[in-house]
């Protein structure tokens, strides 16, 4: 459900309200043009979540194998 009365009932699975048209502000505004430097940014804070990811799933296997 959107988080203005009256907004898009439209769901998204877990991101809750997928906004844009009922105008309530709970999206980000999206920009089309960033900086190379904020580029960079962006995929460096990705590659460390991904990496952490990674971490995460290689303990949950150790877990795994020990029961």
């Amino acid at each position: 459900m959107c988080c203005k009365p009256g907004g898009s009932q439209r769901m998204t699975g877990v991101l809750g309200c997928s906004c844009g048209c009922c105008g309530c502000g709970c999206r980000p505004f999206f920009r089309r043009f960033i900086s190379t430097k904020e580029e960079q940014e962006m995929l460096e804070e990705y590659s460390d979540q991904l990496k952490k990811e990674l971490a995460g799933a290689a303990e949950r296997i150790q877990e795994l194998k020990g029961k």
